[in-house]
C-alpha cells in the first residue's frame, strides 16, 4: 500500500498527474476509511500501463479506450495509434530527405532547384 506521494514518486510523475488520470477515468485508486488515496499492488500495476500508453503517445481517451475489458475495443485504438504512427513516420522520413537535399544541393537559392521545388509541391 503506498500513498499518492510514495507512488507518484515510484512512478516519477507528479501526484497531480495521478489526480487527474483518476479525475479522468484512466486510473481507479481504492480510498481508505478517511478519505485518502490507497496505491495497491493492481492501482500501481494499472498507472504503469497507464504511464506506458502515454509515453507511447496515445492521448488520455485513447488510453481509456485501450484499457477497456474489450479487447477488440482496446485492440481498435492501439491498430489506429500504430497507423498514425507509421503515417508520421513516412511523413518524417520524407522531410528527412528534403532536409538532406537541401543541405547537399548545388544551388544557390532552393527555389532554381527542380528537386526542391517537388518536394515543396509534395503534400
Amino acid at each position: 500500500m503506498r500513498t499518492i506521494g510514495e507512488a507518484s514518486t515510484e512512478l516519477r510523475v507528479e501526484a497531480h498527474v495521478l489526480r487527474h488520470w483518476e479525475q479522468v477515468g484512466a486510473l481507479t485508486v481504492r480510498r481508505d476509511s478517511h478519505g485518502y488515496r490507497v496505491y495497491d499492488d493492481e492501482a500501481m500495476e494499472q498507472a504503469r500501463t497507464v504511464l506506458k500508453l502515454r509515453q507511447v503517445g496515445l492521448s488520455l481517451p485513447e488510453v481509456r479506450a485501450a484499457m477497456t475489458p474489450k479487447k477488440t475495443a482496446a485492440q481498435e485504438v492501439v491498430r489506429a495509434k500504430i497507423a498514425a504512427l507509421e503515417s508520421e513516420m513516412a511523413r518524417m522520413r520524407q522531410a528527412l530527405t528534403f532536409l538532406r537535399h537541401t543541405v547537399e544541393c548545388r544551388h544557390r537559392f532552393l527555389d532554381d532547384c527542380p528537386d526542391c521545388a517537388a518536394f515543396a509541391r509534395e503534400p
